[in-house]
């Protein structure tokens, strides 16, 4: 089929006609984020974002925290300039990709099979369109939203957003005056139980980061001789243990919410000792929800040594670990438990876990827009096993949360999309995301 064959269906105008397109756009410039300065930054796509705003009569600003470091900033008048603003946020670097793995190249962005694919399809280019695409509609066509609404852009998000919202809270916080509430990555997508039940999880509570460096060190010496003392021995014990470690069950509010709502709509009774059981009852989110009953640390990188004949004195991992709301401290000293006494640890990045309830008006936007949309839809609160940008934004008393609304097909494998291979989103799913979003401005 024709690369363009479903982009926008005939006669289609406005937000509908255009995101899917926006979306192939935003793919096609690499932002991959390597996490260590090395990739092509995100200036070509924060210019790029400028542009479309610029085109409807917008002023937006650049904000460029490194070189290539760039962010895009735009914030739009509301109907009623005395109520607290909404802060829309989204980040448009990437995580790397082998185009060798992929089905069709991974900046392409090719549509197929009724998707748009490439890196970022749903991480989270897909949403820039999404907002893109609504709020030009609604400038060209007179319509402003109740309430200031200031647009994010934003850079380095991949790498725990040091050159992106970081760097705007830490040196431009006037950007976000007003703002008391924010919508970002990752919710609003649904799980279908049944042709006449869909959860749409909404992201109220997110966990914590822990990205570490494991250091030990040891006796230098020749390889043929017997080391007691070996560093990368004493490590690879460490992190073996550490990989294979099951930190206890913790639930926390949102976690209880969540599967007692899960429980209601699946018609099943929680058993408290196989919590892990009924989790993976709910096939494509399982990975996602199965990480947020508890805490997590997961080896990702090892390093030692220079030659194959010389016992290195040091030894190095790297750790992703990751933390629930209100369970840091019982963290950290799991953490020295199982490593043990000649393991250092060594912060690389962190941050604070995020939880905050599910109420209040903007809920109840996001929920009604939902069921406007597709009557079978149920919104439901759930926690992310990993961060966001929202972290920073909360430093500024703003309440977050994650509404990127997504209808998606029952068998589609959301969360192995998310820096996975293949990564798509449907075209169908746009066009419902921009639906749903423009009636929730309207009723935010």
């Amino acid at each position: 089929m024709s690369d363009r064959d479903g982009v926008g269906g005939r006669g289609e105008t406005g937000a509908e006609g255009e995101v899917a397109e926006l979306c192939r756009d935003l793919i096609r410039i690499d932002t991959s984020n390597f996490g260590d300065g090395s990739g092509p930054g995100e200036r070509a796509a924060a210019e790029w974002v400028a542009e479309k705003l610029a085109e409807v009569g917008l002023e937006p600003q650049v904000f460029e925290s490194a070189k290539g470091r760039a962010s895009t900033v735009v914030r739009i008048e509301g109907e009623d300039r005395s109520r607290p603003g909404l802060l829309i946020h989204g980040h448009t670097d990437v995580v790397p990709a082998n185009a060798a793995d992929w089905s069709y190249d991974p900046f392409s962005g090719e549509v197929a099979d009724g998707c748009v694919w490439g890196r970022g399809a749903v991480d989270m280019k897909d949403m820039d369109a999404m907002v893109l695409a609504v709020l030009r509609d609604r400038i060209r066509t007179g319509r402003k939203p109740p309430r200031d609404v200031v647009l994010a852009f934003l850079a380095d998000e991949e790498a725990g957003g040091t050159f992106g919202a970081r760097f705007l809270v830490d040196k431009h916080p006037d950007l976000f005056e007003g703002c008391t509430e924010a919508i970002g990555e990752v919710g609003g997508f649904s799980f279908t139980v049944n042709d006449d039940l869909r959860l749409y999880l909404i992201e109220t509570a997110q966990k914590g980061m822990d990205w570490m460096k494991l250091v030990v060190d040891g006796t230098a010496g020749h390889g043929s001789m017997i080391n007691k003392d070996n560093a990368i021995t004493e490590l690879s014990e460490a992190v073996a243990r550490l990989g294979r470690h099951q930190f206890p069950i913790r639930l926390t509010k949102t976690v209880r919410a969540f599967l007692d709502e899960v429980s209601d709509a699946l018609g099943i009774e929680l058993d408290p000792d196989d919590l892990e059981g009924a989790i993976e009852k709910l096939g494509p989110i399982a990975r996602i929800i199965g990480a947020t009953i508890r805490n997590t640390a997961q080896p990702t990188m090892l390093g030692a040594g220079y030659k194959v004949n010389v016992i290195p004195g040091q030894a190095t991992a790297h750790v992703d670990g990751r933390f629930l709301p209100g369970f840091e401290d019982e963290f950290q000293a799991e953490l020295d438990a199982v490593l043990g006494p000649r393991v250092r640890r060594e912060r690389v990045h962190g941050d604070r876990a995020l939880e905050t309830d599910f109420d209040g008006a903007l809920v109840e936007a996001m929920a009604a827009a939902l069921k406007a949309e597709d009557p079978a839809a149920r919104a439901v609160p759930y926690c992310l096993s990993g961060g966001t940008d929202a972290k920073s934004f909360a430093d500024l008393g703003i309440r977050c949360f994650g509404f990127a609304p997504l209808k998606l097909p029952a068998d589609l494998d959301f969360a192995g999309m998310f820096h996975g291979v293949d990564e798509r989103v449907p075209v169908d799913g746009l066009k419902f995301g921009v639906r749903v979003l423009d009636r929730f401005l309207d009723a935010c």
